[in-house]
């Protein structure tokens, strides 16, 4: 009798490898999408955590913030909230008040270049 010691072929390692690619292929891209919508939906809910604050400080002081620190130093916000897409604090867009003789920052937007899933740009929210 011959004796053979215990492992795996090569075809058999092959064929391991070959099923990890394949269902790497498929799961890989779902993750991804998944995590970019979740970005979307994180970014999404802190521009309205920081308009809820801006439209409360207004309220309340009559006018508009000069800066989103702000809305810190005021305690309308414990901090000025990530934009997910840039991954700093420091990137939004501010928008300047409209109205003839107010200033201050009456809107915020993603500083991100790019579009979402369904085509719009971030900078739209």
């Amino acid at each position: 009798m011959i004796s053979r010691t215990k492992g795996f072929t090569l075809i058999e390692l092959l064929v391991v490898m070959a099923i990890v690619a394949l269902l790497s292929s498929v799961a890989l891209p779902r993750y991804l999408a998944s995590a970019e919508r979740a970005k979307e939906t994180a970014l999404k809910e802190n521009l309205k955590a920081i308009r809820v604050s801006l439209d409360r400080f207004r309220a309340d002081k009559g006018r508009w913030p000069k800066r989103l620190e702000e809305l810190v130093e005021q305690r309308y916000l414990s901090h000025v909230p990530v934009d997910p897409m840039t991954e700093q604090a420091d990137t939004w867009t501010v928008e300047a008040s409209r109205d003839a003789g107010e200033e201050g920052v009456a809107d915020v937007k993603s500083g991100a270049s790019g579009t979402t899933s369904d085509g719009r740009r971030y900078a739209s929210f």
